[in-house]
């Protein structure tokens, strides 16, 4: 039993006294894990670092083994970003959060191309609202996906008098801001860019970074009784130092 993917490494650790364990989100396949052996050595730790596309061929004698990968590297995603702390703690946060999200060996490989646009934004001004746009879109596949099209009290598509503003912390629905009135304080903010009023910024993004992790914390992780991983907390802790006004508000 055996194929071959194109895929991006999201995590690897030590496996007994020279292989490693390492998991990809690969094309076809969805993530899978399996055995490199060597990987502990020199030659293999360039090769197993989180973000890294690799084309790799999984092995096995039977399909519900664990298997073994051989790995060859095609792109050092994080060797770009590596003057660039919070960059690279995004791409981080990226592979942590399809590590702890994703079922083992389900094909999502509309995950797979919109990480690997994100990976190519990195280079680009407009890298944090598309992160924020593909965290959004992670909800969705997890089982929680904002409803961002129209206006949860009122049903309808507000005028252009009016805008969604704001988000249920229950429910995922956007709220107007006529809607709102009565209960704004228990609402979360919108940030404009994610429906397309503004074309985002430093303090939208944390906006978006405080409502999707809201969700991710709540609606996601609490029903898998686990923690948000450390990687998205440090990302979102160092975007907020460099980049905003609030600080270290927390997610």
């Amino acid at each position: 039993m055996d194929f071959t993917d194109d895929a991006i490494l999201l995590s690897a650790r030590p496996h007994g006294e020279t292989a490693a364990l390492a998991v990809l989100l690969t094309r076809d396949h969805g993530r899978h894990a399996g055995l490199v052996h060597g990987g502990q050595g020199s030659r293999m730790r360039a090769v197993l670092e989180p973000g890294n596309r690799v084309a790799a061929h999984w092995r096995a004698r039977l399909a519900e083994q664990l298997g073994t990968w051989t790995l060859e590297l095609e792109r050092a995603t994080g060797a770009g970003l590596l003057d660039d702390p919070v960059r690279l703690a995004a791409l981080s946060s990226c592979c942590a959060l399809l590590d702890a999200i994703l079922p083992e060996r389900e094909p999502h490989p509309e995950v797979f191309a919109a990480t690997l646009a994100l990976f190519d934004a990195l280079d680009s001004d407009v890298w944090a609202e598309i992160y924020v746009r593909w965290e959004v879109g992670l909800l969705e596949v997890a089982g929680f996906g904002l409803d961002l099209s129209r206006c949860a009290a009122t049903g309808q598509i507000p005028a252009a008098n009016d805008q969604l503003a704001f988000v249920s912390p229950r429910t995922g629905r956007a709220v107007s801001l006529s809607a709102s009135e009565p209960f704004r304080d228990k609402l979360l903010p919108l940030p404009p860019f994610l429906v397309g009023r503004s074309d985002g910024g430093p303090e939208e993004v944390s906006a978006g970074l405080d409502l999707t992790g809201h969700f991710l914390e709540r609606h996601v992780f609490a029903l898998r009784h686990t923690e948000v991983p450390p990687a998205r907390t440090r990302f979102v802790d160092r975007y907020r130092k460099t980049h905003t006004t609030s600080g270290t508000n927390p997610a």
